[in-house]
């Protein structure tokens, strides 16, 4: 399946190169705004994003493979990332990744049947100070605890009702 910029977004690509000496350090944004188009960073996404910076796809590549906020296959409506590097560790990480994993029934990068979670570990999403903490989408929960997570989760599972 062939991917192409809407022309808002290769507009807004085109925006975000102006601030930088060349188009390569757009790279980031311009796979923030594909992933938000197509759902998910596809070949076919890549070669776009390259194709229009006027760098290599492997290149490209290179910064899908870095970051966790890029994903390669489609995920769930709410994308639950669990952090659970020493900080969060340390203060109920795994128990909160536990907690969800065994309440939606998905592993690390699993997606559940009716496309409405997806779940993820993760390492530091630099919330230490304010550790543990999950990211739902967009939005951070920090200072966790069991109790906070289970009204995080009864609280998606309404919005899809």
């Amino acid at each position: 399946m062939e991917f192409k910029f809407t022309e808002q977004n290769l507009n807004r690509v085109e925006q975000e190169t102006k601030k930088y000496p060349n188009r390569k350090p757009a790279v980031m944004a311009a796979l923030y705004l594909a992933q938000e188009q197509n759902g998910f960073i596809s070949n076919e996404v890549i070669r776009e994003v390259a194709d229009v910076l006027g760098i290599t796809a492997e290149e490209v590549l290179g910064v899908v493979t870095f970051y966790t906020m890029y994903h390669q296959k489609p995920m769930g409506k709410y994308h639950i990332q669990v952090c659970t590097n020493v900080s969060c560790m340390l203060r109920g990480g795994y128990e909160i990744w536990n907690q969800i994993k065994d309440k939606i029934g998905v592993e690390h990068l699993g997606v559940t049947e009716d496309q409405n979670f997806s779940l993820e570990e993760v390492e530091c999403m630099g919330s230490c100070g304010t550790a543990p903490m999950i990211a739902v989408n967009e939005d951070y929960y920090e200072n966790l605890t069991m109790e906070k997570v289970e009204e995080i989760l009864k609280s998606l599972t309404s919005a899809l009702s």
